[in-house]
């Protein structure tokens, strides 16, 4: 039995329990131009509400005098920067995230990087937050970085910013130059739709506005930064949106059981809802909610659960589950805003991976509809998306997704991009509509297949895909090929580059978005005409890997041979059959591959044919050999 001091102790210890389970808590960012203070200004939250224990305080002291840029004071970005590279350059480069809490509210706070090399991490800081704190050196003012960072918070929702000037001492806390950043910064971020903005004069360094008021500027009556953290209502949205819950995993441990496993994006979910499969329409009912502590009655927003369902239907990971009366919008083609974070340009027309929360599907930029300045917010005409640029563009997917506007759901409104051949993220989405057209245009079913069309020409269908330098060959050897299947009964159709460009492609020119654009054109008509059982040519550089792996992707499966036509440069400028690498070389022709435009030559093509070993004709034979050896055998 517990003595009097035990039990006040035992109370004590329950009721501070209690305080911090009932705290809220509030999610924000730190962000803005490089040095404008974002570390100095966390690690100052964390001292002034003491988190630092001793050995840390020791160890930070320590580091203050071999890393720190404040002479002889403690340098608070320390406890932040903690890669060595950081700490060696100064600057931020990954993102942090850090827990604080005071007597009145609970807070994470995410340490984003100011350097414009490292806004792919300043966006995935910001996805998650409800408040951000954006500073400004008080000797800089508003700089393009500054501009980039709150287009991109307001893009993400966030609709509460602090606007945080510091380094308010190095300008000896004057209330005008105070003044002047805070007229520049409303007057840029006007159209921006935040709901608040709350200027703050701040020194992070000596903590002045921080958590106490500052005696250097008696001309400051507002909150310090804590207390209007610790005071700003940020409403929870997520619990009052319809129901969503992206499938993660379907479970199967035995023949009796089948659950979906996932995290709730939005609302909640009973035992008893009735609940709709978006790609299907489906209805079906919750018939238990399952938890690794054990089931539920009921389950909210935020929450990992398993549910299992009253009836059996077609759900896998990518699936979702929401209410049946307040569906999300299921389409192949929409419109998003889109951040690019890649050195390598968005170009229109390549295919990329778009991944959702749960699923991945092949996906392109049927159109770039224009770039927005991030100084003046204007709308400018573009063909394509450079590093750190925002545009609106529209997506074609290859298989229809699931989703809600993002201004309505943050949660099923975003995706990511990916890159096919490096699997690098090179772009973030934030969904703003799903396309009209995407609601009139459906596939119409054909019963006759290209596989009777096939059989009736006695062969299998196939695209033969020549790729190389211009003056390697391609054509030559296409045309002996050709020639060669014609005569052994072969139905055949050879599209060339040349021709090509004469008549479908002739509104084309050599910019890398034009040449993707001649390539995807190009892979659909080989694609119908494979439909149409004929074995088709096709004698195309294709520079680049991610066109051709697109165009082998259009195919059934086996049925796209890539044919690298290798011939050294040398060779193909010495042969230069029409004069193009004589032109390119005097800086008369632009964008020509392999002198001012690259060449992807393949990395594991189906068939390598070097032309210096061989002479046309051999070649060509070979790839007879090869296609009937695989595909005609028997016939």
């Amino acid at each position: 039995m517990l003595n009097r001091s035990e039990q006040d102790l035992s109370e004590g210890v329950q009721a501070y329990l209690s305080r911090q389970e009932n705290k809220t808590l509030l999610r924000f960012i730190t962000c803005g131009s490089v040095d404008d203070g974002k570390s100095t200004l966390i690690g100052r939250l964390l001292y002034d509400t003491k988190l630092i224990f001793e050995d840390q305080l020791a160890a930070l002291q320590s580091d203050s005098r071999k890393h720190g840029t404040a002479g002889e004071s403690i340098d608070f970005a320390l406890l932040v920067d903690g890669l060595e590279a950081e700490r060696e350059q100064g600057i931020t480069i990954d993102v942090a995230y850090r827990f604080f809490a005071t007597e009145k509210r609970k807070f994470i706070v995410a340490d984003t990087p100011g350097h414009e090399e490292y806004t792919c991490n300043m966006a995935t800081g910001a996805s998650t937050a409800e408040l951000a704190v954006v500073l400004i050196d008080a000797r800089k003012g508003v700089l393009e970085q500054t501009r980039r960072h709150s287009h991109i918070i307001s893009l993400l929702g966030i609709r509460h910013v602090v606007l945080a000037i510091n380094k308010i001492d190095l300008i000896d806390h004057d209330r005008a130059v105070f003044d002047r950043i805070v007229e520049d910064y409303c007057a840029f971020a006007e159209p921006l739709g935040f709901d608040q903005i709350r200027p703050i004069p701040i020194s992070a360094r000596f903590g002045d506005n921080v958590s106490a008021p500052s005696a250097a500027m008696p001309w400051y009556d507002g909150p310090t930064l804590i207390e209007f953290l610790e005071a700003i209502t940020v409403p929870d949205t997520a619990i009052e949106l319809p129901f969503r819950f992206p499938v993660q995993l379907a479970v199967r441990p035995d023949s009796d059981f089948r659950g979906y496993a996932g995290q709730i994006a939005s609302g909640k979910v009973a035992v008893g809802d009735r609940v709709v499969v978006a790609h299907s329409g489906q209805q079906v009912g919750v018939k238990s909610i399952l938890t690794a502590n054990g089931q539920l009655s009921d389950a909210r927003e935020g929450q990992a659960i398993t549910v299992v369902l009253d009836d059996e239907v077609d759900i896998s990971r990518g699936s979702m589950l929401s209410h049946p009366d307040a569906r999300p919008l299921v389409s192949d083609q929409f419109q998003a805003h889109v951040i690019w974070f890649d050195r390598n340009t968005m170009v229109p027309g390549r295919s990329y991976i778009l991944r959702t929360e749960t699923m991945s599907t092949p996906a392109s930029v049927t159109k770039l509809k224009h770039r927005i300045d991030v100084n003046s917010l204007a709308l400018e005409a573009a063909t394509q998306l450079g590093r750190n640029e925002i545009g609106v563009c529209n997506f074609s997917t290859q298989s229809p997704v699931a989703f809600d506007a993002y201004r309505d759901n943050r949660m099923t409104g975003n995706f990511v991009i990916i890159d096919r051949l490096t699997n690098a993220t090179v772009g973030a989405g934030m969904i703003d509509h799903a396309l009209r057209r995407a609601d009139n245009v459906h596939l119409q079913a054909i019963d006759v297949t290209r596989e009777a069309r096939g059989e009736l020409k006695n062969q299998k269908p196939a695209v033969l895909w020549f790729t190389g330098l211009s003056g390697s060959g391609k054509s030559t050897i296409a045309n002996l090929v050709e020639k060669q299947l014609h005569a052994l009964g072969r139905h055949t159709m050879t599209l060339d580059g040349d021709n090509v460009r004469h008549g479908l492609n002739r509104d084309l020119g050599f910019t890398e978005a034009d040449r993707v654009e001649n390539i995807r054109r190009v892979a659909e008509v080989a694609r119908l005409m494979s439909d149409a059982g004929l074995i088709v040519l096709v004698s195309f550089i294709s520079p680049f890997r991610s066109e051709r792996l697109m165009a082998r992707e259009m195919m059934a499966p086996g049925e796209f041979i890539e044919i690298f036509v290798d011939t050294p440069i040398e060779e193909c400028a010495r042969r230069d059959p029409k004069g193009l690498y004589r032109k390119a070389m005097a800086g008369n022709l632009a964008n020509f591959t392999g002198i001012t435009s690259p060449y992807e030559a393949p990395e594991t093509p189906d068939l390598h044919l070097r032309t210096v070993e061989q002479d046309a004709e051999a070649l060509a034979r070979s790839v007879v050999e090869r296609l009937i050896g695989a595909q005609f055998s028997g016939t």
